[in-house]
């Protein structure tokens, strides 16, 4: 059986009172896969075929690896330099030896308590994202190619400020004035409605749909005709067989992200719009973290 190394190295591999800081290294996929090899032989947590590959000269948003793609994709990994020499290059491996830090962290992503899935892609681009929490440390690797990662780790009480981080806007996006309120409560049925008609040239019918309520109809055709983003974070608790679920769905109009909180059920569902920060992230996620656990 594989044995995967799952210490408190991954929460402060550093010696000295700022050991369980955040400490992020980059990584290139094959650097990656051969240091999950001396974690056990530690699954990553992805599939290639789901993690952003695509071409960035060409713009795109959310294309998968395939075709094209893939061979692209192929191509620029198999030029990358010896993993073993480059690892060895900046210190992380010596002697055959891997950092233990790095190492923990990959074992921690293998093997958590708690996890998060996380998807943001904005108009300029996309990334993934995968935090593993487990007895008070934190692992979190990202990329926004496959190609290229970013494998972090800390104590669990820094997490909050490494969720801001997966929330932050690109500095070359300008953000406009919006027409979606700062904070709105609609009917899930009304907010469907009202995408679909969008979704099929019908923005005749919305005010019909929002019983003639003008603002209502113009908050709602703003909230999908002002989208250029999103961000989703899926969290699980995988501890044992009972798999709990829970999301946070975040929408990016003009002037930034708002956060969209279903309430009630059935026929009385309705949807929260409220506009957030990426700090806020965390505090969303916690009453979802909360349920996860339960």
């Amino acid at each position: 059986m594989t044995t995967i190394d799952l210490t408190s190295r991954a929460a402060a591999a550093a010696a000295g009172p700022f050991g369980e800081l955040p400490r992020r290294v980059g990584l290139t996929l094959p650097e990656l896969q051969l240091l999950a090899e001396f974690a056990g032989g530690a699954p990553l947590p992805f599939d290639l075929a789901d993690v952003p590959a695509t071409n960035p000269l060409e713009g795109r948003l959310g294309d998968s690896p395939q075709g094209g793609d893939r061979a692209a994709h192929e191509r620029a990994v198999a030029a990358l330099h010896d993993p073993r020499e480059s690892l060895q290059r900046r210190g992380l491996l010596v002697d055959d030896t891997p950092d233990a830090g790095a190492v923990g962290a990959i074992g921690l992503l293998a093997a958590p308590e708690l996890a998060l899935d996380i998807e943001v892609a904005v108009a300029s681009g996309q990334a993934r994202a995968w935090h593993r929490q487990r007895a008070g440390a934190v692992a979190m690797l990202g990329t926004v190619d496959g190609i290229v990662f970013e494998l972090a780790w800390c104590a669990a009480r820094h997490w909050a400020d490494e969720l801001a981080r997966v929330a932050v806007l690109p500095e070359d996006l300008t953000l406009t004035d919006s027409q979606v309120p700062t904070h709105l409560v609609m009917p899930y049925s009304v907010a469907d409605a009202v995408g679909e008609a969008m979704a099929t040239g019908r923005g005749d019918v919305v005010t019909t749909l929002t019983s003639g309520d003008a603002q209502l109809a113009g908050a709602a055709t703003a909230l999908h005709t002002e989208a250029r983003g999103r961000l989703r974070v899926l969290a699980a608790r995988v501890a044992d067989e009972t798999t709990r679920i829970g999301v946070v769905s975040w929408l990016l109009v003009g002037d930034g992200w708002r956060a969209l909180r279903p309430h009630g059920a059935g026929d009385d569902l309705q949807v929260e719009v409220r506009s957030v920060e990426p700090a806020d992230l965390a505090a969303e996620l916690a009453p979802v973290l909360t349920e996860v656990r339960a």
